[in-house]
Parts: structure tokens; sequence; C-alpha cells
């Protein structure tokens, strides 16, 4: 298996059945690495809801942590799918953010994956009145989140 994140993309893709695909890389402020796919059947390797694009980006990540524990966080998009859905899940969470901050009352989201609960912790950590905490749901390997007003101390 290769060593490179870009490299290990391209093999589990191959190994996928995808053999005519073009992998963009850009390195993130966060010292992080973005690894963007161009493939002619974007909707099979995104999946359901995004599950096997999030599948791939997590194999790719641990395969290069088993190489290198001093590699990158690997983020792995499709055709801008990923950029689009944070976009979409940061709207989400402000605007449950303006109900909490509104009503006073704890908003819980959907269950998500730990990729999208930390889009929202990161979105909502600067705002003054809202606190985020991600809680188990039963039956489920995934986490909801809960947004509360900030206690004032």
């Amino acid at each position: 298996m290769p060593t490179e994140p870009k490299a290990i993309l391209a093999a589990l893709l191959q190994h996928l059945g995808f053999n005519e695909t073009t992998i963009t890389e850009q390195k993130l402020d966060d010292g992080g690495l973005f690894l963007d796919v161009q493939c002619a059947d974007s909707n099979r390797l995104i999946g359901r809801r995004g599950e096997t694009l999030g599948d791939l980006q997590y194999l790719t990540n641990r395969i290069a942590f088993n190489q290198d524990d001093s590699a990158p966080r690997i983020t792995v998009d499709v055709g801008g799918y990923r950029a689009a859905a944070r976009d979409a899940l940061i709207k989400k969470a402000k605007d449950a953010a303006d109900k909490v901050r509104k009503w006073g009352d704890i908003v819980e989201l959907e269950p998500m994956n730990a990729y999208d609960r930390r889009v929202v912790h990161q979105a909502l950590r600067e705002d003054p009145d809202i606190e985020t905490q991600s809680v188990e749901v039963e039956g489920t390997d995934k986490k909801a989140m809960l947004l509360r007003p900030k206690r004032k101390a």
C-alpha cells in the first residue's frame, strides 16, 4: 500500500472500481490535507447521505496514520459534495442556535458522524450565548448534538 495520502486514496478508489479519477490535493491552514476526487460516477462514491464518502475518508485516514502516526488529518471530498453539505450543516446549526437564543430551550440536532459534529462544534464555538454537547444515541454508532444556552459564570 502506498504511503502518501493521495496515493492511498487513489489505490482505494482503484480497488473499488473507480479507475478514471482525478484527485487534487490542497494543504489546509490547520495542518490537514484536503483531497478532492473528480470521477464519472460521483453519486455512487458519495453514497446515501455521504456515508460512502465518510467511510472512504475514514479508511484513508486509518491507513495513513497506521503507516505514519504524524500524518495530517485528511478530508476527502467528491465533486464539492462535502463543501456544500458542510455549508448546509452550518446554516442548520446557526438556525438552531437562533432558536435556543429566542426560546431558551435545548435544541437537539439529528444523530451525525464525528466529522459533522466537529463542523457544528467549530461553527458555534465562538458564539457567546450557545454551548454544544455531543450525546450518545442508543442503538447507533452516532451521537446527536445538543445546543443549549451557555451558563453565565
